[in-house]
């Protein structure tokens, strides 16, 4: 991976990591996804109206679709990653989220790319698996509350899922359509926003009342979760789907530390040890 290209996977990293824990603040359903699509449309405006009189891009028809198809994704994602986090810890569902996604997208990049990774890479690839089993099984977390610890790691699969769908899109937008990544994240929020419009308007009290309480919380969800994916969309445009997605799961280590210190959501210690341990599992498929 190029010096440019790590640049642009950490620094979303580190991003994603903290509009996550903001998105674990405020919790909610479609409404709240709804809010900040919506917002985020409004804030970065001006910066595409800008770009695009600067630039003047031509899409094709097939750039379209693909705007399309990345934004219903994405509504998928968002409403079962905000489903995950109602329904159990932010330190358990955000590590199994970001842990399984980049084997589903390994394995979709060999199957629909030709990538090849090598012995190495999926050496990487098992110890990544077997730190998922590591924070999404036993401890105190799972003899007090199993259900809980059920739901988070099924909702957090669902997540890896959905991470997985909408990268391997997204890459073929960048690097064989060469859609801009700013044009492409963009519409991806717009069609959230009309997509989930009726859910919005029916939950206009429950929007409402969290954008009362947690304004800024909601802003910044607006804003750095379309940052993060710009960054990446960028990094996809010139490098491999193998090395970005594991590498970018460097967050996996700041969303544990947020959960278990600033929520407070305990069994710390295996979970930071699993998480290392998939980090050093990422780093062989990332050098793989």
């Amino acid at each position: 991976m190029s010096s440019a290209a790590l640049a642009l996977v950490l620094s979303a990293a580190f991003i994603h990591a903290y509009w996550n824990l903001l998105q674990k603040r405020v919790a909610g359903g479609a409404p709240l996804a709804w809010l900040t699509a919506a917002l985020a449309a409004v804030i970065y405006l001006p910066v595409v109206v800008a770009w695009c009189v600067w630039k003047r891009p031509e899409i094709s028809l097939l750039g379209w679709i693909f705007f399309l198809g990345t934004g219903l994704i994405h509504v998928v994602y968002y409403l079962v990653l905000q489903r995950g986090y109602r329904e159990a810890d932010l330190s358990l569902v955000y590590p199994v989220a970001r842990g399984s996604g980049p084997m589903f997208s390994v394995a979709g990049a060999v199957l629909f790319f030709g990538e090849r990774p090598s012995p190495l890479a999926w050496a990487g690839i098992a110890l990544v698996l077997a730190s998922v089993g590591v924070i999404s099984l036993g401890g105190a977390a799972l003899r007090a509350d199993p259900a809980r610890v059920a739901r988070g790691r099924r909702w957090g699969l669902a997540t890896g899922a959905c991470i997985a769908a909408y990268t391997l899109w997204d890459k073929h937008a960048m690097a064989v359509i060469g859609l801009p990544p700013l044009l492409h994240d963009y519409a991806s929020a717009i069609v959230t926003t009309v997509v989930l419009l009726p859910a919005g308007v029916r939950g206009r009290a429950e929007w409402q009342a969290s954008w009362r309480a947690h304004r800024w919380e909601i802003t910044g969800i607006a804003f750095f979760r379309a940052l993060s994916f710009i960054l990446i969309l960028s990094a996809l445009a010139f490098t491999p789907v193998s090395a970005v997605a594991p590498a970018r799961e460097i967050s996996i280590l700041l969303g544990v530390a947020f959960g278990s210190r600033l929520l407070a959501e305990g069994d710390t210690a295996r979970r930071l040890g699993a998480s290392a341990m998939m980090l050093a599992g990422l780093a062989l498929i990332a050098g793989g």
